[in-house]
């Protein structure tokens, strides 16, 4: 497939639930919009429709894709139709990357099914624009994804939220894995940071311990991590750190992946606010993302 960019610019193909996600991107660089239909029939299959022309188009399928496994055959049908149709490439933009923690084979006869999932999105799409996947054991998403998947950071976008909004912030990470996001959001705000380390004893039983008590006189804990699913893990930090004696913290996540029982665990631990980046449509949605993909889809678009 030709990987020529169009005068027109992209057009950004908006699966359900995301129209406003597309709109706010086409936004930033210059695209237009349009919509997928979909139709689940009485026998569970499902009807897709391209509800605009694409002949000779850079598409842009924008997706939610979190709770995936329903949305990923209207997804693969989006791309396969507008690449029949004409287009002249297809991009995924899914701010949210589902199908990264299963990267390996914990126990005999497991799926990995990070790879499966990236083979069969690889086999539809040319390029895919995501927000922070969980990279934990991959390097990097070039490593499972043979496509052009490039993996943005929502630091910028946090931490301009935090200097809006938390004058003097001291930022604090659950666990070792959230390393990597503390450091980079707080090396843009300048402010000081530390992470604590966690033990695992269940998917809703964990414990959390300073490596060494930071110093937060007159700052604000502000617990930082990629995703927000039980709230349990955050939880276990906020009442270590209260514990503490530090002020009580508000969290700040990327990936909203949690429920009203995350929220009242949070609450119930003292933590005064829940934000996250709108990767994943919820309540708690304060920090937009669309700015960094518009930018990141620019840049694609003129490569």
């Amino acid at each position: 497939m030709s990987s020529k960019t169009t005068e027109s610019g992209p057009l950004l193909l908006a699966l359900p639930g995301a129209e406003s996600l597309a709109a706010a991107i086409a936004a930033g660089c210059g695209g237009e919009t349009a919509g997928v239909t979909t139709h689940r029939f009485p026998d569970g299959e499902s009807l897709v429709r391209l509800e605009s022309s694409v002949a000779g188009r850079h598409v842009v399928l924008t997706a939610y894709l979190h709770e995936p496994d329903a949305k990923l055959l209207p997804l693969l049908f989006a791309a396969d139709t507008a690449r029949e149709l004409g287009a002249t490439r297809v991009t995924l933009v899914a701010p949210y990357l589902p199908y990264m923690r299963q990267d390996m084979r914990f126990r005999p006869g497991e799926a990995v099914t990070s790879h499966t999932f990236a083979a069969v999105v690889s086999a539809h799409v040319d390029a895919l624009l995501t927000i922070d996947p969980h990279l934990h054991r991959i390097a990097s998403l070039d490593a499972i994804y043979p496509i052009r998947a490039r993996a943005l950071r929502a630091a910028p976008a946090m931490a301009d939220w935090l200097r809006h909004e938390v004058p003097l912030p001291l930022l604090v990470g659950p666990d070792s894995e959230s390393a990597q996001w503390v450091e980079g959001v707080a090396a843009l705000v300048g402010a000081p940071w530390t992470v604590l380390d966690k033990q695992r004893f269940g998917d809703h039983d964990v414990a959390v311990a300073f490596r060494e008590v930071p110093d937060w006189r007159g700052r604000t804990p502000v617990l930082l991590d990629d995703i927000v699913s039980t709230g349990r893990t955050l939880a276990a930090a906020a009442r270590a750190l209260i514990a503490a004696g530090a002020a009580a913290p508000l969290c700040v996540g990327v990936h909203a992946l949690c429920n009203s029982d995350a929220e009242q665990a949070l609450r119930a631990a003292g933590v005064t606010r829940l934000v996250t980046c709108d990767t994943v449509p919820h309540p708690t949605n304060a920090i937009p993302v669309a700015p960094l993909l518009a930018a990141a889809l620019a840049d694609l678009e003129a490569s």
